[in-house]
């Protein structure tokens, strides 16, 4: 389902997928309405639930001609509170409370308050600071006496069982993958979904262990890091080389750093994903409002429009579609956004996101024939006013390089791989299409002004910019250029 050049959208749209939305009815609906990435959120709901959900996602997106990835979203080691023992328990700043591992709690002592995670414990130093239930709760950690952990109360509340804590000054060894994880990962490969997402990434080699799990069981999904904690932000290089694809988790991000530090990191992340032509995805509370009400905020719709001014791939829906009122509108409205802010950055290219920089010039990883063909084909394509590029790609990296510089003129990718068909999906500005494996430069020239031509992308006259690589059937190896007019032959490489 490749919708006109004019009113083709080129942000992708995350949506989570839950009771409000699992239906197959609504699932049609979303998908026409702009949905290009599934999201399965494995901190909620069964195996047996996800995987009928996965199942009428394929069904309805084949039954609508539309390429729709799965992303499954790993939980990770959330820390929590355990059963308090007075609830809620009132704290003022200046209270002391105790953390424990302890089970033999004292119902007359309601500050000593259970924590099951005696090596996070152990790790925390004096002065450490813990941010509990989003962040609306502050504690210090003022002495060690034995195992367990003294907290001077900064900022009170009412604290309740289960709540979430984050310790964003504490160096943990823990992994970021829990044995939780692993069952998901194993059963989320046997799923085929396309995306897996890793959650509180800290380092590269967080990314490295998932990745050595997933070939262990014989996988084949790309892997998205979610940048929510503070050390990720400091090991942010390493983690994006050694991943598929980035997160930005704003909700966790903005409680481990501080919540005006946030917009800063969000644009540098972004910054930097663009220039490794790499997949970014803004999440958390971008219309969190249309959990209740048909409309967002001004401030919402201003957040969705600035990261896509940003530079972002794609933005993501999770309460708002998950549970909400109102799934099908939430998708709506972002669709009317990024049409909007898309229109500004074609009116105003003195602003475009992507202009890589000279320090990014320089890197070795760019000064490369794939990589130098992949950032002048938006450049042919706009000098010679192409209708269309396209991208012949097995990989897909050489679509991705080409989006990476945000080109004008609209993005085809053909591949004759089912897998990097549907991981396309989550690339800006890329319209995958299936197609028949080919063995020569013509036979694939010929079958791309054909697919271009099916879907109503082109006509006759019209000029394609056609990028790929040979030998096909090898990944990372873009290597020529073609400017063709369609319905003509003969035409000269650019």
């Amino acid at each position: 389902m490749i919708r006109t050049l004019e009113h083709r959208k080129r942000t992708k749209i995350v949506a989570t997928i839950g009771p409000a939305s699992q239906d197959i009815g609504m699932l049609r609906a979303m998908i026409r309405a702009g949905m290009d990435v599934a999201r399965i959120n494995f901190s909620h709901g069964e195996h047996e639930t996800h995987a009928r959900n996965i199942a009428n996602i394929r069904l309805v997106a084949n039954q609508e001609n539309a390429v729709v990835a799965i992303l499954a979203d790993l939980p990770g080691p959330k820390l929590r509170l355990g059963n308090l023992v007075q609830v809620p328990l009132e704290l003022t700043a200046g209270d002391h409370v105790t953390l424990t591992a302890r089970k033999d709690l004292d119902p007359e002592q309601p500050f000593v308050v259970p924590f099951d995670h005696q090596d996070v414990l152990t790790e925390m130093q004096v002065g450490d600071r813990l941010l509990l239930d989003d962040g609306q709760l502050e504690f210090v950690v003022s002495s060690k006496p034995g195992a367990d952990v003294v907290c001077d109360v900064i900022n009170g509340g009412l604290l309740s069982s289960h709540k979430g804590v984050s310790a964003p000054d504490t160096k943990l060894s823990m992994s970021s993958i829990t044995e939780e994880d692993r069952e998901h990962v194993k059963f989320a490969i046997e799923q085929g979904v396309d995306y897996l997402a890793l959650s509180f990434v800290r380092t590269a080699d967080d990314i490295r262990e998932l990745r050595w799990l997933m070939r262990h069981l014989k996988g084949d999904v790309a892997l998205i890091a979610k940048i929510e904690k503070a050390e990720a932000i400091v090991n942010f290089d390493a983690i994006l080389e050694a991943s598929d694809g980035i997160m930005v988790a704003r909700g966790d991000l903005g409680v481990e750093t501080p919540a005006e530090h946030v917009p800063v990191h969000q644009k540098n992340i972004i910054r930097r994903c663009n220039e490794a032509g790499k997949p970014v995805i803004t999440a958390t509370q971008m219309l969190q409002s249309m959990i209740d009400n048909p409309r967002p905020t001004r401030a919402e719709s201003t957040d969705v429009a600035n990261a896509i001014i940003d530079g972002t791939d794609a933005v993501m829906l999770s309460g708002e579609t998950a549970v909400g009122k109102y799934p099908l509108q939430s998708i709506e409205m972002m669709v009317k956004i990024a049409q909007n802010a898309e229109q500004y950055l074609r009116e105003h290219e003195e602003l475009h996101p992507v202009k890589l920089s000279a320090d990014a010039l320089q890197d070795p990883k760019l000064r490369t024939v794939p990589a130098a063909i992949s950032h002048v084909t938006a450049g042919v394509a706009r000098m010679l006013d192409a209708r269309l590029i396209v991208a012949s790609t097995w990989s897909g990296y050489t679509a991705q390089r080409v989006a990476r510089v945000r080109p004008s003129t609209p993005i085809l990718a053909v591949t004759p791989n089912a897998i990097t068909y549907r991981r396309l999906a989550l690339v800006w500005g890329v319209q995958p299409v299936m197609v028949e494996e080919f063995a020569t430069i013509d036979e694939m020239i010929e079958v791309v002004t054909q697919t271009a031509q099916d879907e109503d992308l082109v006509k006759q006259g019209d000029l394609m910019v056609i990028i790929g690589g040979v030998p096909f059937g090898v990944g990372s190896q873009t290597n020529f250029l073609k400017v063709l007019a369609v319905g003509e032959t003969g035409q000269t490489p650019a």
